[in-house]
């Protein structure tokens, strides 16, 4: 059928996408794939994530089995903390603090994943089916974008990027501990080490993917020939931010298997397997 610049007479008091001056398609979309799959796999790896984080977050228990510590509960900040020899231990909140620790720091991480720009395109997708997929027309009667409230803070992007720096940063710290035997004797590596350095690696990889870092190393340069650190820097996170979904699902996977991974050595169900 011919698209024409104005819908049918049915279609007149509609909005949105079949509101007037649009192209007056009746069919909702012509795909004849699944299109659907991919939003609501989406949806449902998010709310697994969502669930399983919130239990571990709230559960106040079960994160430390020494050296490993929980990527959850890394920096603990504040004094209801388990005791971590040498680990992430940072009493800058007292005795007053009455929740689980984690709390605390998950906010930094979790913002940063929150407003980042793939899992915005992610969950406005699988939950709000703005638009549910390429070609299929949102159910929505306006589209306003990201331009009111709550949805106007998703600017604060950038700033939770300086944030998950560090945090990144202290979770390598937590990595090169996981060198230690359960005596904090150096010079060990089991299972966990793995899981670790796995971990971390990812982490990485998905923090620099970033756009807002892309942006930081080589955005508003004029003359790239003029920059040439700032150049290859820009070049190199180009390369990673190809693959940034992968690396936000890989990333988000992998933390929370670190995670199990401290709950089970921490509740007993097995003992960490060393290397040497």
């Amino acid at each position: 059928m011919a698209a024409g610049t104005q819908p049918p007479p049915s279609h007149r008091t509609a909005t949105g996408v079949r509101s007037p001056g649009r192209a007056a398609i009746a069919a909702r979309h012509l795909r004849t794939d699944r299109w659907w799959l991919s939003p609501a796999a989406t949806a449902a790896g998010l709310l697994a994530f969502v669930a399983y984080s919130t239990w571990r977050a709230f559960a106040n228990a079960d994160y430390y089995a020494a050296p490993y510590v929980s990527p959850f509960y890394s920096p603990c900040l504040a004094e209801n903390c388990v005791p971590m020899r040498g680990g992430p231990n940072a009493d800058l909140f007292g005795s007053w603090w009455g929740l689980s620790p984690a709390l605390l720091i998950l906010v930094f991480p979790l913002g940063f994943r929150l407003t980042c720009y793939y899992y915005r395109k992610a969950y406005y997708r699988g939950f709000w089916a703005s638009p549910p997929a390429c070609a299929v027309a949102e159910p929505h009667r306006a589209y306003t974008g990201e331009t009111r409230f709550p949805l106007i803070l998703q600017n604060v992007h950038r700033y939770f990027f300086y944030t998950a720096v560090p945090v990144a940063g202290i979770l390598t710290y937590d990595t090169v501990l996981t060198f230690r035997d359960a005596s904090y004797a150096w010079g060990h590596a089991g299972l966990g080490t793995l899981v670790f350095l796995v971990n971390i690696a990812l982490i990485w990889a998905y923090t620099l993917s970033c756009h807002s870092c892309r942006h930081i190393v080589g955005g508003r340069l004029r003359h790239f020939s003029k920059h040439p650190v700032r150049y290859r820097l820009w070049t190199w996170v180009g390369r990673l931010n190809r693959h940034h979904m992968l690396l936000a699902w890989a990333s988000l996977i992998s933390v929370a298997l670190c995670d199990l991974y401290v709950y089970l050595l921490a509740t007993g169900a097995f003992d960490d397997p060393r290397f040497f």
